[in-house]
């Protein structure tokens, strides 16, 4: 498969570079520490998947003041940026995007209050809105805090659920996915029917995207990704992949017993990541993405047929053939 290849903002080229400028404008303190942290996250670069469909989602049902909307679309992505430092500290995370985790760079309390910073530079965009708005945004973050215990209450869990799985990605990727896709659809004026459409469409596209990285973390390139490969393994996080290696008759209990030890060498994280591939999993957790993804394509049946909808069409093709 070809690296990611970001076909899919054609249509919003003007304002995707827009939403970079707001990006550094918002995170510019008085404290220059504050904004240099802030400025290593997101100048590590990304996808920018959530402000990419923000803006899709409003162009796609009609939306007009483009201008006004750049703001609440950057601000999905300093909520992710956010998530993405306290992520590494949680999960002691060393490398993100290619480049030394902000706390390891900067200390964890700076770290910490950066992430915050981020957090209250988001709102402060999003704010400009009404409150239907906020409350759509303030779901999001909800559902990702939550996800996030609930996941941490299964580490080094075996015998994870699918179901828990599926709640567990839902709440901390899917949600603000599908609240970027929604926000767009209101601020554009959809119908009920185009945004209910949209909220599908995100919800699915995240859980997707969820499937398919934590695939790229048993079979994907490190130089590509730009971090070590099982990190979940080594941090005993259920994964749809490790669940069903874990099920096969051969090797399972051998993954089992490796996945469950808090500390484990890097000899036995290859062991496990070599073991994982001599099963179907990843083919079968590949084929589960691929049935989300078509499910939000088939949600923008209802929407009318522009560039816009095109490139949403176009973005599940690349979630979900990603190796990044």
């Amino acid at each position: 498969m070809l690296p990611i290849k970001l076909t899919w903002d054609a249509p919003i080229k003007r304002e995707m570079k827009q939403v970079e400028e707001e990006l550094r404008k918002s995170v510019c303190s008085e404290e220059h520490l504050l904004t240099d942290i802030c400025m290593h996250v997101i100048g590590a670069g990304g996808k920018r998947i959530r402000p990419g469909i923000a803006l899709l989602a409003y162009k796609a049902v009609g939306g007009k003041e483009m201008d006004k909307f750049i703001g609440i679309a950057a601000s999905f992505e300093l909520i992710h940026s956010a998530s993405l430092i306290h992520d590494d500290i949680n999960d002691a995370g060393e490398i993100r995007r290619g480049k030394v985790a902000a706390y390891k760079k900067f200390g964890v309390q700076k770290a910490l209050v950066a992430g915050d910073f981020l957090f209250v530079r988001s709102f402060r965009l999003g704010g400009t809105w009404d409150k239907r708005v906020v409350e759509i945004i303030s779901d999001a973050c909800t559902a990702t805090a939550e996800s996030e215990m609930l996941q941490s209450a299964h580490d080094f869990d075996a015998k994870t659920s699918r179901k828990v799985y599926i709640k567990v990605i839902g709440g901390k990727t899917a949600k603000p996915i599908e609240a970027a896709a929604l926000v767009g659809a209101y601020l554009g004026k959809a119908t009920e029917e185009q945004a209910r459409a949209l909220g599908d469409y995100g919800f699915n596209l995240g859980i997707a995207f969820q499937i398919i990285d934590d695939i790229l973390d048993i079979d994907g390139s490190e130089k590509e990704l730009g971090k070590p490969k099982g990190i979940d393994l080594t941090d005993g996080k259920s994964t749809l992949p490790l669940m069903l290696a874990m099920k096969n008759p051969e090797v399972g209990k051998r993954i089992s017993k490796l996945f469950v030890k808090r500390k484990k060498s890097q000899k036995e994280v290859k062991e496990a990541l070599s073991l994982i591939l001599r099963t179907d999993a990843v083919h079968m957790s590949r084929r589960a993405a691929q049935g989300y993804s078509e499910k939000a394509n088939a949600a923008l049946d209802v929407l009318p047929d522009t560039p816009y909808k095109k490139a949403l069409k176009e973005l599940v093709r690349v979630v979900v053939s990603r190796r990044t």
